[in-house]
């Protein structure tokens, strides 16, 4: 969110601190139902301690958007929800898109009211088992982001180990074992099988990709769009070089092709 503050004179500036405007990621959760219960379900199941991807939010900042919400929804308290937001490591800072009752109820809790026009990106979950919500990255505004140098890695990852380039790519030298986790901003390659999980465009980068030399992975997600071994990839994919990537159609589908060698 934008922050600016009125102009003041040179004189009255302190020196102890300094307001500039700032300009940060975050996401937003598109509310899809009143039912706290069903919700805290879906988000714990996916994004919970005991989830399929526990470690996939630090404690990042979240608006709440109620757009999507039928507009008879009998209001709630909204104490349960945040509480199961922080058990995924999301911390909602803010609420849009909310009729009266819901953004007092919102404000009362210390939430401030975001507009709905912010620049953002097509939600980000995918083949959930149950659709019942939707957590999508949201740019308020185009910024260059100086990136680290690439992250490369040289060894073996092994069960419960996990590795995140933040603000970079991610490139593994060696093999990404199941259990193992491989995590980054931008873009992912593992040029050695990659059977554990893979989340690339981690902060919302849509256009993030993930190449493999023989993809045979637990998890697979771009932007938070993703697909498990549940549903299993098709024989001319699985175990064969192949990138991973978001359709350009606006659909929010990972498309899975083949890399000739």
């Amino acid at each position: 969110m934008s922050v600016s503050s009125a102009a003041n004179p040179p004189s009255s500036v302190p020196a102890s601190f300094e307001i500039k405007s700032a300009q940060l990621p975050l996401v937003a959760l598109l509310l899809k139902t009143p039912d706290w219960d069903l919700l805290a379900s879906d988000l714990l199941k996916q994004f919970g301690p005991q989830g399929e991807s526990p470690d996939f939010f630090d404690n990042d900042p979240l608006v709440l958007d109620f757009s999507s919400l039928p507009p008879d929804s009998p209001v709630q308290d909204l104490k349960p929800l945040l509480q199961t937001l922080r058990a995924c490591r999301l911390l909602a800072v803010a609420a849009r898109g909310a009729g009266a009752v819901w953004m007092q109820a919102a404000l009362a809790l210390g939430l401030v009211e975001a507009p709905l026009d912010l620049p953002r990106v097509r939600p980000a979950r995918a083949e959930p088992v149950r659709q019942a919500a939707a957590v999508e990255p949201v740019r308020e505004a185009a910024r260059k982001v100086p990136g680290p140098a690439t992250l490369v890695i040289d060894k073996p990852l092994r069960s419960g180990q996990k590795v995140y380039a933040r603000g970079g790519d991610l490139v593994v030298l060696a093999m990404v074992n199941q259990g193992a986790e491989v995590v980054a901003d931008g873009n992912i390659h593992v040029y050695a099988p990659l059977r554990g999980k893979a989340m690339a465009g981690a902060s919302g980068n849509t256009q993030a990709r993930i190449f493999s030399l023989c993809l045979e992975p637990e998890l697979i997600s771009i932007a938070g769009v993703y697909r498990t071994s549940e549903n299993p990839l098709a024989p001319d994919i699985h175990g064969k070089p192949a990138q991973v990537r978001l359709s350009n159609d606006g659909q929010d589908k990972l498309l899975f092709e083949a890399l000739n060698t």
